[in-house]
This record gives C-alpha cells, structure tokens and sequence, in this order.
C-alpha cells in the first residue's frame, strides 16, 4: 500500500473504545500499519481485509476501501492466527 492519507469511519472510531472495553487495546499506529504494512490481503471479499500479526496468538483485521485520494478504514478487529491463517 502507498502513503495515502488515511481517515476511519464514525463505527471505525467507535472500535478503539469497543475493543479496550473488552481489555483488548489498539492503536489508530496499529489499524493504519497493518493497511499500509500487510502480512496478507484477502481482496476476495468486499471490502477487502488486510491483516497482520499484533502479538503471538492474534492478529488485527482491517476492512478497508481505496480510491485515489484515500484510504477509508470502515471497521477493525482482532482476530486468531489460528483462525485466518492456515
């Protein structure tokens, strides 16, 4: 992924609190990394999901839509290794 600016949707922002709520903690660093910096992309899906390791079991999954201006973060979630990777 290129350098484009990155904005978050109203329910992307909302994530942060959901998440450390439930004792799970991201950064805005983290969501905007793992777009720019993916271990995988699955573009199978609409929109598609970028992802990337944020600790040993656990991975952070980010639903995302590119134009050419932007990068739109629509949601994120943590999510198994095990799960999402084979």
């Amino acid at each position: 992924m290129n350098k484009k600016p990155v904005r978050f949707t109203k329910h992307a922002r909302q994530k942060f609190d959901d998440l450390a709520e439930m004792g799970f903690s991201v950064s805005e660093a983290q969501v905007v990394d793992a777009v720019r910096n993916p271990a995988k992309v699955d573009r199978g899906v609409y929109p598609p999901i970028a992802q990337k390791p944020v600790s040993k079991n656990h991975l952070l999954r980010v639903a995302f839509v590119e134009d050419e201006q932007s990068i739109l973060i629509v949601t994120f979630y943590p999510g198994r290794i095990s799960r999402y990777e084979s």
